[in-house]
C-alpha cells in the first residue's frame, strides 16, 4: 500500500533531522583546511575586502569574476602557462569565498545564488581538468578521465547529502564534509601545476580522496534513511 503524502513528508522531515556527530563526516569537519584556516581567512581578508566592495559588487558579479577566472585558468593551464594558471585559479578561489561574504553583509543570501556558486565551482573544476589534458593528451588522458569521473560520483553523493540530510550549516544547503573539498583541490591542482612530473601520482590520490569522500557521504546519508525506516518500524502497532 501506498504511504500518504503527510507521511512520506513526514519520513523525510525524519531523515532531514538525523544527525550522529560521531560519524565519519563530522571528524573530516574537524581535520578540512576550511575548519581551522577559514575563521581566520574570513576575519583578515575576506571581509575586509568585501566591505571595501559592498556598495561596488554584487554576489552574483563576485561568482562571475570566479567563474571567469577559473576558466582562463584552464586556457593558460591548456597553452603551458602552469605560472597563470596557477594565478587564475587562486584568483577563481578569492573570488568565490567572496561572493558568499557580499550576499552575507548585504543580507542578500539566496537559494538562486547558491545555485549559480554551486553550477559556477563545478564549472571552473572541469575546466581546470580539461587544461590539465589538454596540455599533455597522450600522457594525462586516463588520469584527467579518471579525475573527471570521481568529481561526478562526489557531485552525485554531494546532492544526495543536500536533499537527505539536515542543513546545520550557515550556508543556503547542507554541505556534507570529506577529506577532499574546494580547499585541498585547488590544493592538488596547484601541485599539478608546480610539480607536472608527479602528476600521475598526484591524479591517482585525488581520485582516491574524492571517491572515498563519496562513499562516506552515501554511507551517512543511508544511515539517515535507515534510521528514518527504523522509527516508522517502530511505530506499527
Amino acid at each position: 500500500m501506498r504511504k500518504s503524502s503527510g507521511e512520506a513528508g513526514n519520513r523525510l522531515a525524519r531523515i532531514r533531522f538525523f544527525r550522529h556527530e560521531n560519524t565519519i563526516s563530522f571528524i573530516f569537519a574537524r581535520i578540512m583546511l576550511e575548519y581551522h584556516i577559514r575563521p581566520a581567512y574570513q576575519k583578515w581578508l575576506a571581509d575586509p575586502v568585501a566591505r571595501l566592495l559592498i556598495r561596488r559588487l554584487t554576489p552574483n558579479a563576485a561568482t562571475l569574476l570566479s567563474l571567469l577566472a577559473g576558466l582562463l585558468a584552464g586556457v593558460a593551464i591548456a597553452l603551458g602557462s602552469g605560472l597563470a594558471g596557477g594565478a587564475l585559479l587562486v584568483l577563481s578561489g578569492f573570488f568565490d569565498t567572496l561572493d558568499g561574504t557580499l550576499a552575507r553583509l548585504r543580507g542578500e543570501s539566496s537559494l538562486q545564488g547558491a545555485m549559480y556558486d554551486i553550477v559556477s565551482d563545478r564549472c571552473v573544476e572541469s575546466a581546470v581538468i580539461l587544461g590539465l589534458y589538454l596540455y599533455d593528451p597522450a600522457g594525462r588522458g586516463v588520469g584527467c578521465l579518471l579525475m573527471l569521473s570521481s568529481v561526478l560520483v562526489c557531485v552525485t553523493t554531494f546532492l544526495m547529502a543536500g536533499i537527505f540530510l539536515r542543513n546545520d550549516s550557515e550556508k543556503s544547503f547542507n554541505y556534507s564534509p570529506g577529506l577532499m573539498e574546494r580547499p585541498e583541490a585547488f590544493i592538488m591542482f596547484l601541485l599539478m601545476l608546480v610539480l607536472p612530473g608527479w602528476f600521475t601520482p598526484l591524479a591517482i590520490l585525488f581520485v582516491a580522496l574524492v571517491f572515498y569522500t563519496s562513499w562516506v557521504r552515501l554511507c551517512e546519508t543511508a544511515r539517515a534513511m535507515a534510521h528514518a525506516g527504523s522509527e516508522d518500524e517502530n511505530r506499527l502497532p
